[in-house]
């Protein structure tokens, strides 16, 4: 058995998933003639009290479509210096937007009302100008942290005190939700723009949504258009989206309970000086006296897969195919190295 804790967009669909796929509804959704795409971004849009959504074939693509909503050329992005937007996204701020980025430090990856506001630049000629607010839910990099609705009221005020635009990259905006048992309306009605994915806890084969306001997804079909994101009879993906919103967001719990568990056991190894606080499914483990490459090799002796997240830190991410015989599996074969 091949333990794969990469990360959890290595899910396959799920034997019920597939049969909503194959059974679903088609069209050419260039034309907005796919009823199963329609009835997904309605879904989405209705879930989160936002007017809008469009799907889209990746995380990277909804955000990067929402940079170039909020931004033009000579404008700056605020952001957490760990953000994916910023580090795993091929540069495509300045590449799709020719926007500028003000990075910012901050605890476990989350930034606030008053460190945003301190960096937002002057009327200067001298300066790029200040137009978007980027924040992430869960933080990746910051192991699964997460925003509360508190944190983020603030941050919205603000914004809207020095026109700002604000986004939110929720990759795995489900985790948190679930986590902190807050609704999706709320988060929505802090927003103008979030992205959701579909192929990460939620254990879709493909696909993200952005959703915002009427006006700003009808330009996002534009602008997915020439990222070369125009689908057609993509309703077979929609499909699994929408299996996903209704049976696979309660049992995230699940993977952050495992998630935990599986951090207590790393924790116990000499050689892990630190395992971050896991608030979901990301555990991210330092190291003292191994190299993550040594441990690595190590782990993969064992067929246990995880990725290298820094000088000293390896990551593990739970997800729908990892269950308490994987996790038992796992603590036999870490026990051995």
């Amino acid at each position: 058995m091949i333990i794969d804790l990469r990360s959890d967009t290595v899910t396959k669909p799920t034997a019920e998933m597939k049969e909503a796929m194959f059974s679903a509804p088609v069209g050419d959704d260039v034309f907005g003639e796919d009823p199963t795409v329609n009835a997904l971004e309605e879904k989405a849009a209705k879930l989160f009290g936002m007017e809008a959504a469009i799907f889209c074939p990746s995380g990277t693509m909804t955000n990067q479509i929402a940079i170039r909503l909020h931004t033009r050329i000579q404008t700056e992005v605020i952001c957490h210096k760990y953000s994916h937007i910023y580090l795993y996204e091929g540069g495509g701020i300045m590449s799709n937007s020719l926007a500028s980025v003000n990075l910012l430090e901050g605890n476990l990856g989350k930034i606030t009302a008053a460190q945003i506001e301190a960096a937002i630049n002057p009327d200067d000629i001298h300066a790029p100008e200040t137009t978007l607010v980027s924040l992430e839910n869960t933080m990746n990099k910051g192991g699964g942290s997460i925003y509360r609705l508190d944190e983020i009221k603030p941050i919205r005020k603000m914004c809207d005190e020095h026109g700002l635009k604000l986004h939110l990259d929720g990759a795995r905006l489900f985790n948190a939700l679930v986590e902190s048992g807050e609704s999706p309306a709320d988060w929505g009605a802090q927003f103008d723009t979030i992205s959701i994915c579909l192929s990460k806890g939620l254990g879709c084969p493909v696909g993200s949504l952005l959703l915002g306001s009427r006006a700003d997804i009808k330009r996002a079909r534009r602008v997915r258009k020439g990222f070369g994101g125009g689908m057609r009879q993509v309703g077979f993906l929609a499909a699994a989206g929408i299996y996903a919103l209704d049976n696979h967001v309660k049992r995230l719990k699940e993977d952050h309970e495992r998630a935990r568990a599986l951090g207590k056991m790393l924790g116990n190894l000499s050689f892990v000086s630190e395992v971050f606080p896991v608030a979901t499914n990301i555990v991210i483990a330092r190291l003292e006296g191994m190299s993550p490459e040594e441990f690595m090799k190590k782990l993969d002796e064992q067929q246990i897969k995880s990725v290298k997240f820094g000088p000293d830190l390896v990551r593990f991410v739970t997800h729908l195919n990892f269950g308490d015989e994987e996790l038992g599996e796992f603590g036999k074969r870490i026990s051995m190295i």
